[in-house]
């Protein structure tokens, strides 16, 4: 029992070898590609029996093409042993309805606001957006919503750009992400901390971050 409260490491769940899950933010995720809604909902109707079996419960979301699921330890705060074993599990289940997985397509977002006292503005941001305030960060218990955190700046010398996207993506799929970017008018403003995370910027100067588990662990 002690293994299944133990959170893993991005590291370790790579070495668990699960092809169709890749690990973004505090998150375990898939996407299947059911080509049709009645394929996806009687994939999600096992899952869902599977999930139940093993009294450990997945995020899934349900649209013509794509069956989503997401996985994580919420009353540790993490993935761990019980997320591993599900996701092996919902990866036979797909196989067996003939639905592959589209690893790289995958893709998680998370805002990032500047400021010198997170403690000031986080509950004003948790209200507005009916979300909870869980240390120097405001999440969505649900999943359903990016979760906010808050970058330290210096009181005196306000920003220009006050928020900032951080978009986690697979490890594989992250030089072609920049180069898209970049080909689309974009600039890279530092790889000083790749690849944990790349700073690029837009035509006019607005910033984002593609990120990777990478250099976290």
């Amino acid at each position: 029992m002690g293994d299944d409260r133990t959170i893993l490491t991005a590291a370790a769940v790579g070495a668990e070898g699960l092809q169709d899950w890749r690990m973004l933010f505090s998150r375990l995720h898939a996407r299947f590609d059911t080509g049709g809604f009645a394929r996806g909902l009687a994939l999600v109707d096992d899952i869902g029996e599977a999930a139940e079996a093993a009294n450990h419960h997945p995020d899934v979301t349900l649209t013509y093409p794509l069956v989503e699921v997401r996985l994580t330890s919420h009353d540790v705060g993490g993935v761990t042993m019980r997320d591993v074993r599900l996701a092996r599990r919902i990866s036979e289940i797909a196989n067996a309805h003939g639905v592959t997985a589209d690893p790289a397509s995958l893709k998680a977002v998370e805002w990032a606001l500047d400021t010198h006292d997170h403690t000031e503005v986080a509950p004003f941001w948790a209200a507005l957006l009916d979300l909870e305030v869980d240390g120097d960060e405001v999440h969505d218990p649900d999943g359903l919503l990016p979760t906010m955190w808050f970058q330290h700046t210096d009181p005196t010398d306000p920003p220009a750009q006050r928020w900032h996207l951080d978009v986690r993506v697979p490890v594989e799929t992250a030089e072609d992400r920049i180069a898209r970017a970049l080909a689309a008018g974009g600039t890279l403003v530092s790889d000083e901390a790749a690849p944990s995370f790349w700073v690029l910027a837009d035509a006019q100067g607005n910033r984002a971050c593609v990120c990777t588990w990478q250099g976290r662990d």
